[in-house]
């Protein structure tokens, strides 16, 4: 993959930017989930295309609901982006769900369940030796 030039790097932030503002306060679509967040955004060099990385805070139907009422917004979007950002191109908006957030809370969930078994675990053994250690201690004392 090519490394992104500083000028790609901040029309891709510009291009983020831009459009959460019109996902957020422009789009009226009752199929967007009002808890969608703008990832990340891929311009192409050429600026013909846009990879628009989204992540929906919801189940799964949610996800494939707020997708398709993105992908019917997309032209109305990139009209918006036209007047809203001086470009040569105005990129064509391909959407995509990005479950990394998703994934990385659910590894989160699953490290904290194990520390608390782990946690759990040491706590027992710590109990049964000051147990055993009061029992000595009291063997001792008669």
């Amino acid at each position: 993959m090519r490394k992104n030039s500083i000028k790609n790097t901040r029309i891709n932030q510009e291009v983020q930017k831009e459009l959460s503002m019109l996902i957020s306060r422009e789009l009226k679509d009752p199929r967007i989930n009002p808890m969608t967040s703008i990832v990340a955004v891929e311009v192409a060099p050429d600026l013909k295309t846009a990879k628009v990385y989204i992540s929906v805070l919801g189940d799964e139907q949610s996800q494939k609901d707020t997708l398709a009422g993105l992908k019917s917004a997309a032209p109305y979007l990139r009209g918006q982006l036209a007047r809203g950002i001086n470009l040569r191109n105005t990129p064509e908006l391909l959407f995509v769900v990005d479950q990394s957030i998703e994934y990385g809370v659910s590894m989160s969930k699953l490290i904290n369940e194990l520390n608390a078994g782990n946690q759990k675990a040491s706590d027992e053994e710590n109990l049964e030796e000051s147990l055993e250690s009061e029992d000595e201690t009291m063997n001792e004392d008669e």
